[in-house]
C-alpha cells in the first residue's frame, strides 16, 4: 500500500471544474488500466472474427518476402 497518496485537486475556470491534478502514481495507474481495457476490447473484437489457418511457409513468405 502507498504510504501517501494525495487527493485529486479540482481546477475551476469561471467557477466550473476545467482540470484535475492528480498524483503522478495514480495518474499511470489510470492510463495502465486504460490500456488493458483497450486491449481487452480488442481481444473481444478478434474472437468475433471467425478462424483462419494458413500454412507456416505462406505466412513466412507474406511477412518475410526474403525467405
Amino acid at each position: 500500500m502507498k504510504q501517501h497518496q494525495r487527493l485529486p485537486q479540482i481546477v475551476l475556470r469561471n467557477g466550473k471544474p476545467a482540470a484535475v491534478i492528480l498524483d503522478i502514481d495514480e495518474y499511470q495507474e489510470l492510463l495502465e488500466r486504460l490500456e488493458d481495457l483497450e486491449d481487452l476490447q480488442a481481444l473481444e473484437k478478434m474472437r468475433r472474427r471467425p478462424l483462419k489457418f494458413r500454412r507456416l511457409e505462406d505466412f513466412l513468405k507474406e511477412y518475410n518476402p526474403g525467405v
